[in-house]
């Protein structure tokens, strides 16, 4: 296995579902959506459902007060149907792909 050492402001945002399913998944597509728009501007690295499904899990890059403005904007925070836990990090290693995507 290799891995090259790589840099940058990240975090690992936890999302926890606070209310049932039924109102989770009346904004799906608008989380789809924003999920959509975050990816293609270079934001979002990866995203997907914690399993069981509780919420979900985004890794993406920037800093803190960055990453914390755009989780205000995510259709599942705003509308109350979800709350989220950021975890900084600086990316110190990734494997070969990862390494040239992130450069």
């Amino acid at each position: 296995m290799s891995a090259f050492r790589t840099s940058g402001d990240m975090c690992a945002v936890l999302l926890s579902y606070v209310r049932p399913l039924d109102e989770v998944d009346a904004q799906l597509a608008a989380h789809v959506a924003w999920l959509e728009q975050g990816f293609a501007e270079g934001v979002f690295l990866i995203a997907g459902r914690r399993q069981p499904r509780s919420g979900g899990v985004i890794v993406m890059r920037g800093a803190r007060a960055a990453v914390d403005a755009v989780m205000a904007t995510d259709p599942f925070v705003a509308s109350g149907v979800a709350t989220f836990e950021v975890v900084p990090f600086s990316a110190s290693f990734a494997a070969t792909p990862l390494h040239d995507w992130l450069s």
